[in-house]
């Protein structure tokens, strides 16, 4: 999911749950009010209704009570509406806080995962956990990726382990760039604890493999590589997989440098690139304060045509103004791919770019504006929000304070 889909489907849950909590409290009210002014009265014995003079009066004031109350609920469901989205959208969904991302904010760490090991076909081994590290999942070119496997009983205490079988193969939904290409090989790999070819220490129970796909024979396969590994620790024995996928070659290159502007209120960071094949692309870096501390999560995601183009990054000006991070700033860690929608894999990698990519100037926070984001999509959404407010406050008005 892209940076702008998932700022979108935050705003729109957050107005999604303040209405579903509105029309749940209106429908609560609108039973109160229908309890205390019945339409209908009960029949006599035999069916015939009473008459007149034996029903009770119709309650103007309880009338009145109800419906101020059920108004009264609506104004508050609709003013949370409203501040919620106002307060989720004062960020452009390019340019957002680090503490919303958490999660990609160290793109470069292992995936790390435990699990049981389960027998084939049996069940699952008590006392006995998997534990695995990936080092990423996307692959491009002639670069690496690292895994490794090891067991360790419930208190985490390293367990034997053995890979009696290790291959590496095509995965689901592979796709080779032409059909007289030769289909890609299984190759038997080896998973070791001999402190070579990415094991970090020997016989430290922890069994490594790094694999090339350049080097492997899966140069040319644009999609899934499965590692497959057979488990033997003890008298049980299991079974493991890694994926990753990989693009053959990058669409598009990096420049060298950053410019850096101070523009419309923002910081923009143009990151110059080479773009082979046109479309849409998205980049994603991380910015860090003076101290370290990861401050936001900058995106781009726009066309690009073939040829010489800057991609922008933009830290949002009120987002500094806010926060105010001490600067210097520092850009990390950038991604970028170009976009293939409605095929597998759904993307073309640009070559990464690990650790410091630019180091800003250092600016006063009054260069920076204080203005919350417009666009046609916010301020149409404030103005229904606001409409539905000033409407429960004519409302309330108009049917006075009540005892």
């Amino acid at each position: 999911m892209t940076a702008r889909r998932r700022w979108l489907a935050a705003a729109g849950a957050a107005a999604a749950v303040a209405l579903l909590a509105w029309w749940a409290s209106a429908g609560d009210a609108a039973a109160d009010a229908g309890a205390a002014r019945p339409d209908a009265a009960p029949t006599l014995a035999g069916g015939a209704a009473p008459a007149a003079s034996a029903m009770p009066p119709r309650g103007a004031q309880a009338d009145r009570s109800a419906e101020r109350a059920l108004w009264r609920q609506r104004l508050q469901r609709a003013r949370h509406t409203l501040d919620s989205y106002r307060e989720a959208t004062r960020y452009p969904h390019h340019s957002r806080p680090a503490a919303e991302h958490a999660d990609q904010m160290r793109p470069n760490q292992p995936i790390t995962e435990e699990r049981p090991l389960r027998e084939p076909g049996g069940p699952v081994v008590e006392g006995l956990i998997l534990r695995t590290t990936q080092e990423r999942v996307f692959v491009l070119g002639d670069e690496s990726v690292l895994f490794t496997v090891a067991a360790v009983d419930g208190e985490g205490k390293p367990l034997p382990l053995q890979v009696p079988r290790a291959v590496a193969h095509e995965g689901p939904g592979g796709a080779r760039p032409a059909l007289d290409k030769p289909p890609a090989p299984t190759v038997p790999v080896a998973f070791t604890d001999d402190g070579r070819n990415g094991d970090v220490q020997a016989g430290d129970a922890v069994l490594s493999f790094r694999l090339q796909p350049a080097r492997d024979g899966f140069a040319e396969l644009d999609g899934v590589i499965r590692v497959e590994l057979a488990l033997q620790s003890g008298e049980h024995s299991g079974y493991a997989y890694f994926d990753v996928i990989h693009s053959p070659s990058a669409p598009a290159t990096w420049g060298a440098g950053v410019r850096e502007a101070v523009e419309a209120g923002s910081l923009n960071l143009y990151l110059p690139a080479q773009v082979l094949q046109p479309g849409r692309y998205v980049a994603t870096g991380r910015i860090d304060d003076a101290n370290g501390r990861p401050f936001a999560l900058v995106s781009f995601n726009d066309e690009l045509a073939a040829g010489p183009q800057q991609i922008r990054l933009q830290v949002f000006g009120k987002l500094l103004r806010d926060a105010q991070p001490e600067f210097p700033l520092t850009l990390r860690d950038v991604d970028a791919f170009l976009l293939k929608p409605d095929t597998f894999p759904d993307r073309a990698l640009m070559p990464r770019r690990d650790g410091l990519v630019h180091r800003t100037r250092s600016y006063p926070l009054t260069a920076f504006s204080d203005a919350e984001w417009s666009s046609e999509e916010r301020d149409r959404y404030l103005t229904e929000y606001t409409k539905d407010v000033n409407e429960a406050e004519d409302q309330m008005k108009e049917l006075g304070s009540g005892p």
